[in-house]
């Protein structure tokens, strides 16, 4: 059976020798804001990109070396995954156009170099404007890129915002699926930073959760029908969302309206046409609330990621998971592991 990982971690691959670039992603991180972005050297002596916020809370690790064509090609032939999707891994948020540019070209060239197995999509600042529009399109149309890629909010605003209308407008008129990766910490972030996991884990399905919804209820995939947003971690496990969220009315009469029961269809439509999501490191969710999500918005929604080089182990045993652990159908597993991805990203697979 195909498999297509759509979450392999794309960074330059001399992100650590070309001070251009390395001062890129260093400098463009708002330090005004908490952010700390430093390099510092990992166990093995190799050296690593560091983010922390706040200082001493580390969010995020870069290492020398894991992101090289080879490495990920080696990872894919010893987990058996047959192809992957690149994307930046959360710096998105920050990125200057050049520093994209730069980016993007990496991308390009590693695809080249992949025979066939590697695709890429497009890193670039949301905030409309010709350049930025231009080099979307550069992406798309001659670098081949088969998707875009978007953090879940920039600084304090979720893409509900209108900041981003300009930008998913192109989006929207390109009708090219568009990856929504979560950031190291949500907007409101202080009640997780004390403890690792709740921090580096937990945070990120509050970040993707509260997305999801900002998007659903916000009514903006009426302006933009066109748009399918593939968001990580199970779109912070919107699985179990899913029935809460979508708006009921009272079968009696209240004396008080606390909730709106209104829009319940139009959620459901949004969550069919326009949502979707990345099983990012399935194993580590468990195969009851793996199997619940599968049957709640469907195994034609979700599409497997392995979010390499954070784990090398988390590609194999995303693989294994789904193969030996799931109690779901041969369709059902087909579509997650490729089917999905192709009709998607109309993969040339």
């Amino acid at each position: 059976m195909t498999v297509v990982d759509i979450n392999i971690h794309h960074l330059p691959e001399d992100l650590f020798t070309n001070e251009k670039i390395l001062n890129g992603f260093l400098n463009t991180a708002p330090r005004g804001f908490g952010e700390i972005a430093r390099v510092g050297t990992a166990d093995d002596g190799k050296k690593q990109l560091i983010l922390e916020k706040p200082a001493g809370y580390q969010n995020l690790n870069y290492v020398d070396g894991d992101y090289s064509a080879e490495a990920k090609l080696a990872a894919m032939d010893d987990a058996g995954v047959d192809y992957g999707i690149m994307r930046v891994p959360v710096w998105q948020e920050w990125l200057d156009l050049e520093t994209c540019k730069a980016v993007n070209d990496n991308a390009a060239d590693i695809v080249k170099r992949s025979n066939g197995r590697l695709f890429s999509t497009a890193c670039v600042p949301p905030w409309g404007g010709k350049e930025n529009i231009a080099e979307v399109k550069r992406c798309v149309e001659e670098l081949g890129a088969v998707g875009v890629q978007l953090a879940c909010h920039y600084g304090q605003l979720y893409l509900d915002d209108e900041a981003f209308k300009p930008y998913l407008k192109v989006l929207n008129e390109l009708d090219v699926p568009v990856i929504v990766h979560h950031t190291p910490l949500p907007v409101e972030w202080r009640s997780v930073i004390d403890y690792t996991n709740l921090r580096r884990e937990y945070g990120r399905i509050v970040d993707q959760a509260t997305a999801v919804g900002r998007e659903l209820f916000s009514g903006m995939f009426d302006e933009f029908p066109n748009l399918r947003f593939i968001h990580t971690m199970f779109g912070g496990n919107w699985f179990a969302n899913t029935e809460l969220l979508t708006p009921h009315a009272s079968n009696k009469k209240e004396s008080l309206t606390r909730l709106d029961p209104t829009g319940g269809e139009k959620i459901k439509s949004y969550l069919e046409n326009n949502i979707f999501f990345d099983m990012t490191h399935p194993h580590s969710w468990g195969k009851h609330q793996v199997e619940a999500a599968l049957k709640i918005n469907g195994a034609d929604h979700f599409m497997f990621g392995s979010s390499f080089p954070v784990f090398r182990s988390w590609m194999s045993q995303g693989v294994e998971f789904i193969n030996n652990d799931l109690d779901i159908t041969d369709e059902e597993r087909e579509l997650v592991f490729a089917g999905n991805a192709k009709r998607l990203f109309n993969l040339p697979i």
